[in-house]
């Protein structure tokens, strides 16, 4: 399994759906951020749970080879003090372009 450090709400998701399953894993890397996890994805040390749209390209879905369970849809919100204006543009147009996605987003 390679995945994010606790507390990562997607990890814990994940890990328990495993354990409940009765899937044996181990933790074959810890990242510290996303595009680590990635990384590690793509030089095969381990499978992740990642959205296909942030999956690195050339990932394999391989939840069905390995009859991994599904994980349920998630919600990303989104919290800020930004006051800039420019900043707060920017967070307005990925607001903006996660709702594109067919996903809700806050803003």
């Amino acid at each position: 399994m390679a995945s994010l450090a606790a507390p990562c709400g997607v990890r814990t998701l994940a890990l328990r759906m495993l354990d409940d399953a009765g899937i044996r894993w181990r933790e074959a890397f810890v990242g510290g951020g996303v595009t680590a996890v990635a990384a590690a994805v793509t030089a095969g040390l381990g499978v992740a749970a990642l959205a296909r749209r942030i999956a690195p390209p050339g990932a394999v879905d391989v939840g069905a080879t390995f009859n991994l369970p599904p994980l349920p849809p998630s919600e990303v919100v989104l919290h800020t003090n930004v006051s800039d204006a420019r900043a707060r543009g920017a967070l307005r147009m990925l607001a903006a372009a996660l709702r594109s996605s067919g996903r809700p987003a806050a803003s």
